[in-house]
């Protein structure tokens, strides 16, 4: 949060932050990932494999990277530290889409599931509006600040883990493991075993996607150092263990031909275990659960900007905080953002919906994880006495694995994500120079790393 801002410093606890890390986790991401997946089969457990192995060198990254430097900014601010105010921007700017453009499947898949309740919302524009709606309520309460935004958190993330421990605990007992079955390769679409394996990586990959929360709002985390670390290494494990054991069980309930087609797959699963009560159980269930991931990633999305904002790398109105401590202009800003591609994207089958936005999701989201564990080379390599001799050898495996780690998922997330990726990253630059130059205008001093 800025500096002389009314929030009350320290207001989450770890908790809070948990409930942050696993909330912007356990959303979209688990609700339909088994239709993503059917189509792969046993080769979704490689990929399962290799994203929670990544998830959690990530994590470390991240939990270490956050001793170091405990103030607010996350990802930005690792950046800027260990490479300067220009990388700084460029993986603000990345990691600040990558926001919005999550949002926007979060709110597709929420919808999804509650056709379960309101067949009308089949209807593609019914389902745009109602996407558009839940955006805008999220972005309203988080605009009654941070107080107002924890309580809702802590609420949903608690009432979403049920319906998924309920079928991934009973979907074990009725398994058929040739749902699992290595296919064909001629059964792959238009890629060998490789691509296959590094394809199920990235789209497993969007549901570790947000493991970094706790980091974004430090100024407001009580303890940051001891806190945000605990809760980053114990919520990406947590969500891992649902999603390993809950997604895996929904595969082996339903064959991969009538899985794929699915827009509700846990919904659908339930039905199978518990008959229809527990069809529209699990359905509630992956409602609150979008509906708490977009809250949390509602609140990512105003506070990326701050810290570049406070930098004078992003417009100053950005960085502005409201009576309740929000940042109301980034909000307002972010939500119309997520509005146009929600009104763009939102045409057309969902799942073929959601998996074109979450792999441009993964891959914007991806690029700041790249910086980020390159930072943390960087940081061992200019400021090593920053870092205990003894730990320093395990912080460059860990920074070096997960760097080749990022970079293989982002080729994992396809030609066309990586186009248009780039696309939006390089389209940065000039508003960076146009920031420069207006700063220099106004007689304001050049932005340093710090």
């Amino acid at each position: 949060m800025s500096e002389g801002g009314p929030a009350k410093q320290g207001s989450m606890g770890f908790w809070s932050c948990t409930a942050l890390v696993i909330g912007n986790m356990v959303g979209s991401g688990v609700f339909l990932l088994p239709s993503s997946l059917a189509a792969y089969g046993g080769l979704s457990l490689l990929g399962w494999l290799v994203s929670t192995t990544g998830a959690v060198l990530l994590a470390f990254t991240f939990a270490r990277l956050a001793r170091f430097n405990p103030g607010a900014g996350g990802p930005y601010a690792y950046t800027r530290d260990g490479f300067g105010s220009f990388a700084g921007y460029l993986c603000a700017w990345t990691y600040w889409k990558a926001a919005w453009i999550g949002n926007a499947a979060i709110a597709v898949t929420l919808v999804g599931y509650l056709r379960v309740f309101i067949p009308a919302l089949a209807d593609p524009v019914l389902m745009v509006v109602a996407a558009i709606a839940f955006i805008w309520f999220c972005t309203f309460v988080n605009l009654r600040g941070i107080a107002a935004f924890a309580v809702m958190q802590n609420l949903l993330t608690a009432l979403k883990l049920i319906p998924l421990l309920l079928v991934g605990v009973l979907g074990w007992f009725h398994f058929h493991p040739e749902y699992l079955a290595i296919p064909a390769r001629e059964q792959l679409p238009n890629m060998g075993y490789a691509k296959a394996i590094a394809t199920t990586a990235a789209l497993t990959l969007w549901s570790f996607i947000g493991l970094e929360s706790a980091t974004v709002p430090a100024d407001d985390v009580r303890d940051p150092k001891r806190t945000i670390p605990r809760a980053t290494l114990f919520g990406t494990l947590a969500a891992a263990s649902v999603y390993i054991l809950s997604i895996t069980a929904v595969q082996g309930l339903m064959p991969p031909e009538v899985l794929a087609k699915s827009s509700s797959p846990f919904a659908d699963a339930a039905r199978i275990l518990l008959g229809d009560w527990g069809y529209y159980l699990v359905a509630a269930g992956a409602v609150i659960a979008c509906l708490g991931a977009l809250n949390g990633w509602v609140l990512l999305q105003g506070q990326i900007p701050v810290a570049p904002a406070r930098d004078g790398l992003f417009p100053a109105s950005l960085g502005k905080l409201n009576r309740h401590g929000a940042p109301a202009n980034g909000l307002w800003a972010s939500g119309l953002l997520v509005t146009a591609l929600v009104l763009i994207d939102g045409q057309g089958d969902l799942v073929e919906v959601f998996n074109v936005i979450i792999l441009l999701g993964t891959m914007t989201g991806v690029v700041p994880y790249a910086f980020c564990t390159a930072a943390l080379l960087q940081l061992l390599a200019v400021q090593p006495e920053q870092f205990s001799p003894r730990s320093r050898p395990r912080l460059v495996a860990v920074g070096s694995l997960g760097f080749l780690y990022s970079l293989w998922a982002l080729y994992g997330t396809g030609e066309q994500a990586i186009f248009w990726g780039f696309l939006v990253f390089m389209a940065g630059i000039p508003i960076y120079t146009w920031r420069q130059w207006h700063n220099r205008r106004l007689g304001l001093p050049a932005p340093t790393a710090q």
